[in-house]
């Protein structure tokens, strides 16, 4: 079976602040260095109703009520986040070689939130990561060329946008 060296991930939390919010949602794409997908995990955790209510506030989550509300509802067949670790290992130990590079946009905020909240996973990632957001940086300063990505924010769609960018960024240097 082929390993996987890119694992991309995304979380949907309730903020931004690793101290105060909470994962809601986990997805990960386990891909080759190619970019082609070799499996790939959903999970729902289980976070206190009364820190959503008082956490997913403000501006941001006014624009994106839809998927404010699809988070909302799934929490209540959320689990509890150390066993979504247990089985994001267990998903990581099926699929990957010895090094893993956590991938995604922006991927050092979800980084905080795995340190946080999985320190048994962030044990196994490289302290290196492949973050197409520098990439983003990059092409819309310097070349202004801009990729434009659906904004689901949903965790596995976020994914997919993810490495579809990176896809259509390394037609450049074809």
């Amino acid at each position: 079976m082929k390993k996987a060296k890119l694992l991309w991930l995304d979380l949907e939390m309730t903020g931004l602040d690793p101290t105060k919010d909470k994962i809601l949602e986990v997805a990960a794409i386990a891909t080759d260095m190619d970019l082609n997908e070799i499996a790939h995990f959903e999970a729902v955790t289980k976070v206190d109703e009364k820190l959503i209510k008082s956490r997913m506030v403000g501006d941001f989550w006014e624009k994106n009520k839809e998927s404010k509300e699809a988070l909302m509802v799934q929490n209540a067949s959320g689990r509890p986040v150390s066993e979504v670790e247990k089985e994001l290992i267990s998903f990581i130990k099926k699929n990957f070689g010895k090094t893993i590079y956590l991938s995604g946009n922006s991927i050092h905020q979800d980084r905080k939130f795995i340190e946080n909240e999985m320190p048994e996973l962030n044990k196994l990632l490289h302290y290196r990561m492949l973050d197409v957001s520098a990439w983003k940086i990059y092409f819309e300063n310097a070349l202004n060329k801009r990729f434009v990505k659906p904004d689901h924010h949903r965790a596995l769609d976020d994914i997919q946008g993810s490495i579809e960018e990176l896809k259509w960024y390394l037609t450049f240097l074809k």
